[in-house]
């Protein structure tokens, strides 16, 4: 078989696996929901000034005339403290809810997936000393190892992801190790050592390319899980530093007004919630997909 009958054959291969899954989201009613509300979501952040009918209030702009107005027809989400409109605060502080949980789940799985598959396919004192160092990282909740990262570094949200992604790609390791110890008595890897294959080039293009599913379906379920990190953080002020936009900052500023103002929090809360939602809808599918034994 030529060179471009392998790459026709596995372009054909991605092809139907992508329409399998666009059929598998189509038929269930949640999984399409939650894709709605993500492309929703990623529209939004894309074109967050475009859409947001205040846009400078939605980036930091104060409006003293207009303080803690309720929702009316001219502020559907009504205003802030500050008098800043708090539907172009939501919409606009999408797009670090997206952007920052992607460079942080993106790092974390370019760090921990090869060393987790160095430590399945090599073994011995090599997984030993990763397997050690994974284990120290992990013996601290996720949250808290980052909390404490993130006050070591100080106060922002180049910070706060960096400390997100050191307190993540534990995870990572020790996902793509078990199976990477799985996947080095297959025939093909068995094949490639036969015929005199570097390791190297065993992990690289035989190990790795047969991680990418569970990596996805942990991905998915993760930008969830760093979005509600990334707040929480912003909330005890570790992460966003005012007057930017972030919906856990948010919910931090109207916290003392919950119950006369209560839609300074409530919104920018709701707005996490359906898009943490989404991604594990989404997460729990694609892990349906790609393991029908654990199927719903």
């Amino acid at each position: 078989m030529s060179a471009v009958q392998v790459a026709n054959l596995e372009s054909s291969q991605s092809t139907r696996t992508f329409r399998h899954v666009l059929n598998v989201i189509a038929r269930d009613p949640l999984s399409l929901a939650s894709t709605i509300v993500l492309v929703i979501f990623i529209l939004m952040a894309i074109f967050a000034m475009q859409i947001a009918p205040y846009p400078e209030e939605g980036a930091g702009k104060t409006n003293a005339g207009n303080t803690m107005l309720a929702p009316s027809a001219e502020h559907l989400f009504g205003t802030d403290r500050l008098g800043r409109d708090m539907l172009s605060r939501v919409i606009v502080g999408a797009r670090p809810a997206l952007i920052v949980p992607i460079g942080v789940v993106a790092f974390a799985v370019l760090l921990g997936a090869p060393l987790g598959a160095i430590a399945g396919y090599k073994g011995g004192w090599i997984d030993e000393a990763i397997m050690r160092i994974t284990d120290l990282f992990l013996a601290f909740p996720s949250l808290l190892l980052a909390m404490a990262i993130a006050s070591a570094l100080g106060r922002g949200l180049g910070n706060a992801a960096i400390a997100l992604v050191i307190s993540w790609w534990p995870w990572y390791t020790r996902l793509v190790r078990g199976v990477t110890i799985s996947l080095r008595r297959r025939y093909f890897v068995e094949a490639a050592q036969a015929i005199g294959v570097s390791d190297w080039v065993i992990i690289l293009r035989h190990i790795l390319p047969n991680t990418i599913s569970p990596i996805l379906v942990q991905a998915t379920v993760d930008m969830g899980t760093v979005i509600l990190a990334m707040g929480g953080l912003a909330f005890l002020g570790l992460g966003t530093q005012p007057p930017n936009p972030d919906w856990g900052l948010m919910v931090s500023d109207g916290r003392s007004y919950i119950l006369d103002q209560w839609w300074i929090s409530t919104f920018p809360g709701i707005a996490i919630f359906v898009v943490v939602l989404a991604f594990n809808l989404l997460g729990d599918t694609l892990r349906d997909i790609f393991d029908p034994r654990q199927y719903r």
